[in-house]
């Protein structure tokens, strides 16, 4: 039986997070909003809405914040992302949601890494983040969560007219891929198609028109 999952939000990296917001603000004609800090991760966020309980969030490491005892997650601590960070923000990854992770996270041939509890001011959630930190399949699987309480992100979020319109998948073995898409329940969230290299491209609408963020 395939777990229900649904998108929930899209993982934009940056060197800082200024410059990621910057890069949002240029493409997309609107600045996101203020996040907050994940102090076991070391890393601070600003989000932008992109529909009914889909946003996007802008992650960088936090420079007044403590260096965790682990790897921190999305691979910011890998240097190869570091040095992509350098030149311009990207897209490393997207995160959706279910109701049962435990089940989720068994139901697929690729693990999405050990489920953690994360506490951020009035939410709270669980996550998958692998034990090196680093992206499963260069970011193409997703990010597990499951909220454990009433309110979600994009809830408190001003509506700034951008929507996520489509999100495309790459890779050189779709094949593997589309497996562990269709356990999660996920084969129609995601498009998936042959590539020289792996790769993720979200399509947004937003008040400059129909902008593309990439990997």
């Amino acid at each position: 039986m395939s777990a229900a999952c649904e998108l929930d939000h899209l993982v934009v990296g940056a060197r800082t997070l200024e410059q990621g917001a910057a890069f949002i603000e240029d493409l997309l004609g609107v600045k996101p909003q203020a996040g907050g800090r994940h102090l076991a991760m070391g890393t601070h966020n600003m989000v932008l809405r992109l529909g009914a309980r889909a946003y996007l969030e802008v992650m960088a490491i936090d420079p007044e914040g403590e260096a965790p005892a682990r790897p921190r997650w999305f691979g910011l601590d890998d240097g190869t992302i570091r040095a992509q960070l350098r030149d311009r923000p990207r897209l490393l990854t997207w995160a959706v949601r279910t109701q049962n992770i435990e089940t989720a996270v068994k139901s697929g041939p690729i693990s999405p890494g050990t489920v953690h509890p994360v506490t951020r001011g009035d939410y709270q959630w669980r996550i998958t983040i692998p034990d090196d930190g680093a992206l499963v399949c260069d970011g193409l699987m997703p990010t597990l969560i499951q909220w454990d309480c009433a309110m979600h992100p994009a809830d408190n979020l001003e509506d700034r007219d951008c929507d996520l319109m489509k999100l495309e998948c790459f890779h050189p073995a779709p094949a593997n891929i589309a497996a562990a898409f269709a356990a999660l329940g996920l084969g129609r969230t995601i498009a998936l198609a042959q590539a020289d290299r792996a790769r993720l491209t979200a399509i947004v609408r937003s008040p400059r028109g129909i902008r593309t963020i990439t990997s």
